[in-house]
C-alpha cells in the first residue's frame, strides 16, 4: 500500500519535471540570441575586438544586435509565465489548450491580486514607488505588474493549481438554465476565481517564504565547496527518474541560486545573474557564486564521456567495433557539441548502474573543480561546445577563467578511458560491442531503462501477488456508458468518426461515410437534431454539447485502448 503510493507520489512528481523541460528546451534558442546580441552589443567588446566600425554605437550590426539581445532577455523575464502555462499543459488529462488558456488568464490575475493589495497595504504608492521601509528585491515587476517577486515558483503555483481545477471541472454538467457555461467553458470561470483567492493567499505566506528561500541561498552559499560537491552529484543522480530539473531549476531560477544587485537591480537564481552580468557593461568577472551551479558540467560532457565512449569502444569485440564505432561516435559528438548526454549515459546505467553512482561522484568532483579555480561559464541548458565558446571563449578569459578548464577537460578524459574500460573489463559488461552475437548492438535511451525498471517492478508485483483473474473491462479502466455508445453507434463506430469539435450548441466531426449515420440512435443519446452536409456532420445537443464532447472524447480514447 506504501510502496503505490509512493509510486503515485514518484509519477506525478515525474510528470511536473516532464512539464518544465518544454519551457527549459527554448532557453538554448533565447540564450544563444541573448549571449550573441549582449556580447556584440556590448562596446567594450566591440573594442577589444576592433569592430568599432561595423558594430559599433548606431551601426546597423550593432541595432540587429541589440534587438537580439532584447528578444532572448524577454524569453528569460518571462518565464515564470512560461512555466505556469507548460505545467498546466502536461498535467490536464484533456483539453490541454482550454488549461494553456487558463493557465495564461489565472497568471495574470493572481499578480493583478497581488498588486492591488500591495497598493492598498502602502508598500507600493499610487506613482508606482515603493515605500521606504519595503526590503530590496521583495517586489519586482512581471508582465508590467508591480508584484511580489515570485520568480517560476508564482508560475508553478499556477500551473499547478489551473491543472488540479481542470482536471475535476471540465466535464462538469451544470443546470439547463446555465448550461452554457458548463463544460470546458466552465474551467477559466473557475480558475479566474481561484486566482483570486490564490493571490490574497499568495500576498500573506509569500514573504516569509521568500526570507527563507533566501535564507536557504545563503546557507548553500555556507557551505561552500561541500555544497557545491552535493548540487553536482544530486543533479546527475536524479535524471534516471527525471527529476533533475525539478532540481536544479530552483537555483537557476529562484534566491536558493544566490542574489546579486546588477545595475541598479535585484536578480534572483544563478542562471538570471549570469545572463544580467552578460548583458551588463560594467562586469569585470562573472560571479563565481552564481557560475557554480552550473559550469560543473563542461567536463562530464566535452570530457569525461567522451573518454567513456572511447573506452567501450575499444572494449567491443573486434568484429562489431565498426558497427559500435559509428554509434558512439555520434553519440560522443552529440554530446560534446550540445551536451545531450542520454545515449551515453543511459547506456552504462542500463547495464552496470554501479558505474553510473561513479558518474555521479566525479560530476560532484567537476562542479568543485570549476568553484576552486573560479571557472564562471554560465549556461542555457546543456554545458557543449557551442555554450563553451559563447559563454566562455567569446567572453573573455578575464571574465570566465575558460583557458582553466582545458587541462581538466584532459584529466577527465583520462580518468574515465581508464576507470569505465578497468571496470568493463573486470566485470565484463554488456557494454555495445560485448553482447552475445545473437543480441542487437545498440545504444540505451531513457526509454529503454524505464522499460527495464518497470519490468521489474512488474515481476516484484507478480511474485508477491496471487494469481489474478482474467481482466474485465473495468479492470482495464474501461466501463461501458450508453449514451456514449449510442452516440458512437450513431455516427457509424469509431473507424467512421473523425475529429469530433463542437462549437457553442453543436457537435462537429467528418466522418468517412455518412450513409452509416443512424439519426434514431443520436437522438437516442439526447441530439435535438442532425446535419448532414457531404462528409461534415453536426449534431445538435444544446449547450450542454461543452460537458458531451470532452466526455465523447475521453471514451472513445478508452474504448480503442479496450480493443472495444
Amino acid at each position: 500500500m506504501a510502496s503505490s503510493k509512493n509510486h503515485k507520489i514518484l509519477t506525478v512528481i515525474q510528470t511536473i519535471g516532464r512539464s518544465f523541460f518544454l519551457p527549459i528546451s527554448i532557453l538554448p534558442v533565447a540564450g544563444l540570441l541573448l549571449g550573441i546580441g549582449a556580447s556584440f552589443s556590448n562596446l567594450s567588446t566591440v573594442q577589444q575586438y576592433g569592430l568599432e566600425s561595423i558594430m559599433g554605437a548606431g551601426t546597423v550590426l550593432n541595432h540587429v544586435f541589440m534587438l537580439m539581445s532584447s528578444v532572448g532577455n524577454a524569453v528569460f523575464a518571462n518565464l515564470p509565465l512560461l512555466f505556469a502555462l507548460a505545467v498546466a499543459m502536461g498535467m490536464a488529462k484533456e483539453e490541454k489548450a482550454v488549461a494553456v488558456l487558463s493557465a495564461a488568464l489565472s497568471f495574470i490575475i493572481m499578480h493583478v491580486t497581488i498588486h492591488e493589495l500591495l497598493v492598498f497595504s502602502g508598500q507600493v504608492l499610487p506613482d508606482g514607488k515603493l515605500a521606504s521601509d519595503v526590503i530590496a528585491g521583495t517586489i519586482g515587476t512581471t508582465l508590467g505588474i508591480q508584484t511580489l517577486e515570485m520568480g517560476i515558483f508564482g508560475g508553478i503555483l499556477v500551473g499547478l493549481a489551473v491543472a488540479c481545477l481542470h482536471n475535476r471541472f471540465y466535464r462538469i454538467e451544470l443546470p439547463v438554465v446555465f448550461s452554457f457555461f458548463g463544460g470546458v467553458r466552465f474551467v477559466p470561470i473557475i480558475c479566474t476565481l481561484a486566482a483570486i483567492v490564490l493571490g490574497v493567499i499568495c500576498f500573506y505566506v509569500w514573504p516569509p517564504i521568500q526570507r527563507l528561500i533566501l535564507a536557504s541561498g545563503a546557507l548553500v552559499v555556507k557551505t561552500g565547496y561541500y555544497g557545491t560537491f552535493i548540487f553536482g552529484f544530486m543533479e546527475r543522480a536524479l535524471i534516471p527518474f527525471g527529476l533533475h530539473h525539478v532540481f536544479y531549476m530552483p537555483f537557476w531560477q529562484s534566491g536558493l541560486g544566490g542574489a546579486m544587485n546588477i545595475d541598479g537591480t535585484m536578480y534572483y537564481g544563478a542562471q538570471n545573474i549570469f545572463f544580467a552580468q552578460l548583458a551588463s557593461h560594467n562586469t569585470q568577472h562573472f560571479a563565481i557564486e552564481a557560475a557554480r551551479f552550473m559550469t560543473g558540467k563542461y567536463a562530464i560532457m566535452m570530457g569525461g564521456l567522451m573518454g567513456a565512449a572511447l573506452a567501450m569502444y575499444n572494449t567491443a569485440k573486434t568484429n562489431k567495433r565498426k558497427l559500435v564505432g559509428g554509434l558512439l561516435f555520434s553519440a560522443a559528438l552529440t554530446s560534446f557539441l550540445t551536451g545531450i548526454t542520454e545515449p551515453i549515459e543511459f547506456t552504462f546505467l542500463f547495464v552496470a548502474p554501479l558505474l553510473y553512482v561513479v558518474h555521479c561522484v566525479f560530476a560532484g568532483l567537476s562542479f568543485v573543480l570549476m568553484h576552486v579555480f573560479q571557472i564562471t561559464i554560465g549556461t542555457t541548458f546543456s554545458c557543449g561546445l557551442i555554450d563553451y565558446v559563447l559563454y566562455g571563449v567569446m567572453q573573455g578569459n578575464d571574465k570566465t577563467n575558460w583557458v582553466r578548464l582545458l587541462p581538466i577537460f584532459v584529466i577527465y578524459f583520462v580518468v574515465y578511458y581508464y576507470l569505465f574500460r578497468w571496470v568493463i573489463l573486470k566485470w565484463n559488461l554488456p557494454t555495445p560491442g560485448r553482447e552475445a552475437d545473437d543480441q542487437e548492438t545498440k545504444l540505451y535511451t531513457k526509454a529503454d531503462y524505464q522499460a527495464k525498471q518497470e519490468k521489474k517492478e512488474a515481476a516484484e508485483q507478480a511474485a508477491q501477488t496471487p494469481a489474478a483473474a482474467a481482466p474485465t473491462e473495468q479492470s482495464v479502466g474501461f466501463e461501458r456508458d450508453e449514451q456514449m455508445e449510442n452516440i458512437i453507434a450513431g455516427l457509424g463506430g469509431l473507424d467512421n468518426m473523425e475529429n469530433p469539435e463542437c462549437c457553442a450548441t453543436r457537435l462537429r466531426l467528418n466522418v468517412k461515410d455518412s450513409s452509416k449515420i443512424d439519426k434514431a440512435l443520436l437522438k437516442k443519446a439526447g441530439a435535438l437534431g442532425v446535419v448532414i452536409n457531404g462528409n461534415a456532420i453536426q449534431v445538435v445537443y444544446g449547450p450542454v454539447v461543452s460537458v458531451i464532447k470532452p466526455k465523447l472524447q475521453e471514451y472513445m480514447d478508452k474504448k480503442r485502448a479496450a480493443g472495444k
